[in-house]
């Protein structure tokens, strides 16, 4: 199901990359993140040659490291993650190409948070099991 702005919720690694843009009224007033959004944080500045790039990459990680406790993939998120990879191979999609976004979506689950991700097609074919609330991309 797709979901509206809620009081509390569960921001995609995406989400986090592009916050200082992002218009605050299409955010859940009390945003967490996953320890899997963390851990793609982390990689980021690792993929990248160009100075300026991995810079940047390392002060969003930092910013994220310093506001947000993140929510781990747990016992429960382990049980969750059986039901989105059931329902992501039903909608057609293979799972393990997307195993980060599929584990951020069983924390949400485990969790009862709705996902705010700005990649929403990311996440096809589970919108029958959780929420999924699209956020607008920054302009520019």
């Amino acid at each position: 199901m797709t979901g509206e702005v809620g009081s509390r919720g569960l921001i995609d690694t995406n989400i986090v990359i592009h916050l200082p843009r992002l218009d605050a009224e299409c955010l859940p007033a009390e945003m967490v993140i996953s320890a899997v959004t963390l851990a793609e944080l982390s990689a980021g500045p690792h993929h990248t040659d160009d100075r300026a790039e991995r810079a940047r990459r390392t002060s969003v990680l930092q910013r994220a490291e310093a506001i947000f406790e993140p929510l781990p993939f747990d016992a429960e998120a382990a049980r969750a993650y059986g039901l989105v990879s059931a329902a992501t191979i039903a909608a057609g999609r293979k799972p393990r190409r997307r195993v980060a976004d599929l584990m951020i979506a069983a924390i949400a689950i485990a969790n009862d948070l709705p996902l705010h991700t700005a990649n929403p097609t990311d996440f096809a074919g589970l919108d029958a099991i959780m929420t999924i609330v699209a956020v607008p991309r920054p302009r520019g």
